[in-house]
């Protein structure tokens, strides 16, 4: 059987969830290339997941350029994602990037009508999508036993991003919106392939209208109000203002009845320590008393399904299914911006795109 080739261009946050995924189908794909400005951390990345017989990289042009790969997988930061995916798609190499799909709607639309040009694929990196918690919400869902949904809640939140590009909106695109609600807005979206029809919002403001992150350019609360074709509804949330851990909570409610997941904290592990433990969530500021350690996290946040199913359509030569594609993480991207303009303007917005 045919291997993958993947180019991994960076090697630090979002680089080690998507390795982990690449290190448990060995038979279907092979790392050939790991690129970023720190050798040491390359090295210390291929230690931990045993990857072999790879070419390191410094640079990602040169990475792209030299590098014989199928696919290359961008886990840079937002501002780059948009310079590496322009140089991969004209290299010929599919590409996977990671969310959100640039920082500027015209970045992500160059991006997808790059793609398309050249007969490219972009698998957009939505690992709420892959999440068998969530998965399983939505087979129920999809059953008809509990009736039409009416109403959905989605939020993502933890107490801040450390990374220093996240407290610019010039690098990371705005604040928790499109950092963490990023997740539940694209969920909606696949969910009801893209068919929204208005959107009232509101957020923090970013600086001193901040709840708690003063210093940080963007919004560390935020949320919106959806209504889409079909006439439901949905709340999405994202904020840097919950301590204790991360959440991702989804709630739906229909006609004869509802459905509650909660993908951080519904572990079947409980600890208590008194010195505390290394690690028991993502996020966790302390890990002293009762905790609740995840058990395998990466692979119940969707993060290993994710990568399972772009290889899978790479050596297929097919496009991801709805809610991974590249035009999803265009969409995603424009309803985040309408929800900032929307809280910004005081407007309701609707979708004039929607066909009658």
């Amino acid at each position: 059987m045919r291997k993958l080739r993947v180019l991994l261009v960076g090697a630090a946050f979002s680089a080690d969830l998507h390795s982990d995924g690449y290190s448990r189908i060995r038979d279907k794909a092979a790392i050939v290339g790991i690129c970023d400005k720190d050798l040491d951390r390359v090295r210390a990345l291929a230690k931990r997941y045993g990857f072999e017989d790879y070419a390191a990289y410094d640079d990602y042009e040169t990475a792209i350029r030299d590098c014989d790969c199928d696919l290359v997988d961008i886990c840079m930061p937002n501002f780059l994602h948009h310079d590496v995916a322009i140089l991969a798609l004209q290299r010929g190499r599919d590409i996977i990037c990671e969310k959100p799909l640039a920082t500027t709607v015209e970045d992500a639309r160059d991006m997808v009508d790059t793609a398309a040009r050249l007969d490219r694929r972009i698998y957009y990196a939505e690992d709420w999508l892959f999440a068998p918690a969530f998965r399983k919400a939505l087979a129920i869902l999809r059953s008809g036993q509990l009736g039409r949904p009416l109403y959905i809640r989605a939020r993502e939140c933890h107490s801040g991003s450390h990374s220093p590009f996240a407290q610019s909106i010039r690098y990371c695109g705005g604040g928790c919106m499109v950092h963490l609600g990023v997740h539940p807005v694209g969920f909606m979206l696949a969910l009801k392939e893209n068919r929204w029809r208005e959107l009232t919002a509101m957020t923090s403001g970013g600086r001193a209208k901040n709840l708690i992150h003063r210093a940080m350019e963007g919004e560390d609360w935020a949320g919106a109000f959806l209504r889409f074709e079909d006439g439901m509804t949905a709340t999405v949330e994202a904020n840097y203002t919950t301590v204790g851990g991360m959440e991702d909570v989804l709630d739906i409610y229909c006609e004869q009845g509802c459905i509650h997941v909660d993908l951080s904290f519904s572990g079947p592990v409980k600890v208590f320590s008194i010195p505390g433990l290394d690690y028991t969530v993502e996020k966790a500021e302390i890990t002293t008393g009762w905790s609740t350690p995840a058990v395998d996290e990466k692979y119940n946040l969707g993060y290993c399904g994710e990568i399972d199913h772009f290889v899978s359509c790479a050596l297929a030569g097919t496009d991801a299914q709805v809610g991974l594609r590249g035009v999803d993480g265009l969409e995603t991207l424009k309803v985040i911006h309408l929800i900032y303009r929307s809280a910004r303007e005081g407007v309701h917005i609707t979708n004039d795109r929607l066909e009658a």
